[in-house]
């Protein structure tokens, strides 16, 4: 728990923190972020996100999320700010500039500076060292639980810390850096996902998990029963400690969309889970039968997703095979279509009750960029699902062989499909 209240700054020691070039650099950025949003193209860009999560029938969305890419989009080289809190800033405003000047797809560009709080989750009690490679991409791991029986009794529920000193000092120097530019959002950071699975696996590792299942289902029941149960006193901590806000305007919800929404109450500031889009996936668990996930997963984040207003389901699993299960989650509203789903079954299941979330297989734009495979794509997703609430989303991407352009041309070929789509269809 936080202690006390965190010591107040001087407008002099906030000034000296960074160089006159950093704050001239960052001031520039945000001037020209200000200049963006404040446009008539976001703000059509926000009214028809707002219409689209709430289902409204019209264009499908087009996103993309450069994710590990970004790295070449703009490399570390590119920055210019010296101090690294600001290069941390100055990234996230100059990636709003290039997404506007270059990418041009349908997130809207908002006049914010954002701040995650500075939190310590903890561990479960045991280490999970991650082994990664020279590269971006995979990690090699050793689950610490090798006997789960035996070995349950070493977990313990994660501490969480916020470091309220740093969370303070750090939003001070933006709002006297760019707080009459921008407005100056402290959020999060928060869990991507309450779906248990990814951690049962850190934990004991993904086979041992699924033989597990059929050799000692008790033990799986007892760990995932542990791990919901976990998850909510985490989730309690962060709403006890106030640092959670609502996510219903341009934050990134569930495995790639917008959050824009009226549908839930906006408080000012500070909330609670029923003020947000909640999320959950099992993606590590796709070689599981839809009995096995009905009887080990589902049950476990069913009540942590009914903490929340609306829900978001799914990642990169063939979430067809799990329907029937998951079109039970309360409030469902979008569900990731990835490139392993029957789309035709998905867009008859989904219908107009649901976003049909689709994620095109990014090794289309990741490897050889032949066009005529992306366009085929496009148009197969739209003749199945385009006449549901469609939203096209580009992500993983994790290189783009250095031709950043390949991104930029992929939303162009989504914009003539969509465009050829709708002509076609319109009476």
């Amino acid at each position: 728990m936080s202690t006390g209240i965190a010591p107040s700054f001087t407008a002099g020691e906030r000034a000296c923190s960074l160089s006159v070039a950093d704050r001239r650099a960052l001031r520039e950025l945000a001037r020209q972020v200000r200049e963006i949003a404040s446009g008539p193209v976001q703000a059509e860009k926000r009214r028809r996100a707002y219409a689209h999560n709430a289902l409204e029938p019209g264009h499908p969305i087009i996103l993309c999320f450069p994710e590990g890419a970004w790295a070449e989009i703009l490399p570390e080289s590119g920055l210019v700010c010296e101090d690294p809190l600001a290069r941390q800033w100055e990234h996230q405003l100059r990636s709003k500039v290039l997404r506007d000047a270059h990418l041009k797809d349908d997130n809207p560009i908002e006049p914010f500076l954002d701040l995650p709080y500075v939190v310590q989750e903890g561990n479960f009690g045991v280490e999970i060292p991650l082994v990664h490679g020279d590269q971006r991409g995979s990690y090699t791991w050793d689950p610490p639980l090798k006997n789960l029986p035996t070995d349950f009794g070493r977990l313990s529920f994660r501490n969480p810390q916020h470091d309220v000193a740093e969370s303070l000092r750090q939003r001070e120097i933006a709002e006297d850096l760019v707080g009459d530019l921008l407005t100056v959002r402290q959020e999060g950071p928060y869990w991507w996902t309450a779906g248990l699975t990814w951690r049962a696996i850190d934990l004991v590792g993904l086979e041992p998990l699924m033989l597990l299942m059929v050799d000692d289902p008790e033990s799986v029941h007892h760990l995932m029963g542990w791990l919901r149960d976990e998850m909510h006193n985490f989730m309690d901590w962060y709403e006890s400690e106030g640092l959670l806000h609502p996510n219903t305007f341009d934050q990134y919800v569930g495995s790639g969309g917008m959050g824009y929404t009226t549908e839930i109450p906006a408080p000012e500031g500070r909330c609670g889970l029923q003020h947000r889009w909640g999320f959950a996936e099992s993606q590590e668990t796709v070689g599981v039968s839809p009995a096995m996930f009905e009887e080990f997963v589902l049950p476990y984040q069913l009540p942590l997703l009914n903490r929340f207003a609306l829900n978001c389901y799914g990642c990169c699993e063939p979430v067809h095979m799990r329907w029937n299960s998951i079109k039970t989650v309360p409030r469902l509203r979008r569900v990731s279509v990835s490139p392993w789903c029957d789309q035709e079954f998905m867009a008859q299941a989904l219908g107009k009750n649901y976003i049909f979330s689709r994620k095109p297989n990014p090794t289309l734009v990741c490897t050889s960029f032949n066009e005529e495979a992306i366009r085929d794509d496009l148009r197969k997703t739209l003749r199945l699902a385009g006449a549901g609430v469609l939203e096209i989303i580009l992500k993983d991407t994790h290189t783009v062989h250095g031709d950043v352009r390949r991104l930029s041309r992929w939303i162009e070929l989504a914009r003539e499909e969509v465009e050829a789509w709708h002509s076609a269809t319109a009476y």
